[in-house]
């Protein structure tokens, strides 16, 4: 169910000391179901039919199975079939964007989260925490069908080698 943060550990380490400026990580439960729904909340909601957009602002919650997203604003992007919203397409959030999945935390300034791709891109100062474990970068790409993510920029590692992790 969860992935050993150990050969990811091992991955990162040799990049550090060959100055990568990328870290594959591994991250949560590979077992993620995109069809489960989404809740949204927030402190105010405006609908804008004609762009099939819905912009949460203050305090804005997103929920999705055990994925969790919080930030200061969330931008819902809809999908159109025959001219009239089919659900969900992507959110972006901006401002103190935190994503948290059963096993792992996420800290960005901005996040866009592909509902269809089950991708979310979290990019402005990320910190990602797993456990006592910590990686820092500009960038993380996160798949959560396969658990995975790549974090790009320049990378910044901190780990308890005594973990179980």
């Amino acid at each position: 169910m969860i992935l050993r943060f150990g050969l990811t550990l091992a991955f990162i380490v040799a990049a550090a000391i060959a100055s990568a400026q990328s870290a594959n990580i591994a991250l949560g439960s590979v077992e993620f179901d995109r069809a489960q729904p989404v809740e949204v909340t927030a402190d105010e909601l405006s609908v804008d039919q004609s762009s099939g957009q819905a912009i949460f602002n203050g305090n804005v919650l997103v929920v999705q199975g055990e994925v969790r997203l919080s930030a200061a604003k969330v931008t819902v992007e809809y999908a159109q079939s025959d001219g009239a919203p089919s659900g969900i397409e992507r959110l972006v959030a901006t401002g103190g964007v935190t994503f948290v999945t059963s096993n792992d935390a996420v800290e960005s300034r901005e996040a866009a989260y592909s509902v269809a791709d089950g991708t979310v891109v979290l990019s402005g100062d990320v910190l990602l925490t797993q456990g006592a474990n910590a990686i820092a970068g500009d960038r993380l790409v996160l798949d959560l069908n396969s658990g995975t993510g790549k974090m790009e920029g320049r990378v910044r590692t901190v780990f308890d080698p005594g973990g179980d992790n």
